[in-house]
């Protein structure tokens, strides 16, 4: 995943501020290209909801360039970048990457799981 996916997500936590942000990962098996913002649903700024037409939509933008969807990404505002109890009842897609991301004043802690077998299992971090 590099730098630049990083940078676009951290800047739509920030931009999201309080509330949660939530978006998609395009890319390959072995590879995040792009962070695609999604409307957060939630009325709960404490939650996220994935708008399922940026869903689609990134679904089917992302196959137009020989791409995929592998992922999700969403921001915990106010908490560590670690799976909720939410987070990992409302995880369906196994396989997949879940990146969490937490702003803060000068940058943003990011951590990124794969949902797999009922958990969500640590394969990277970035940040203090």
């Amino acid at each position: 995943m590099g730098r630049n996916v990083l940078s676009q997500v951290a800047a739509h936590a920030h931009d999201t501020l309080p509330a949660e942000c939530c978006g998609v990962l395009i890319g390959r098996a072995d590879e995040v290209v792009e962070a695609v913002r999604a409307a957060n649903l939630s009325d709960d700024p404490n939650r996220y909801a994935l708008d399922p037409k940026a869903h689609i939509d990134a679904r089917r933008a992302a196959r137009v360039r020989g791409l995929e969807v592998v992922g999700f990404y969403h921001s915990h505002p106010h908490s560590e970048p670690e799976p909720s109890i939410a987070d990992l009842a409302e995880a369906t897609y196994p396989g997949y990457l879940y990146l969490i991301v937490r702003p803060l004043e000068d940058g943003a802690k990011v951590r990124l799981f794969r949902f797999d077998r009922g958990a969500f299992l640590e394969i990277g971090f970035v940040g203090d």
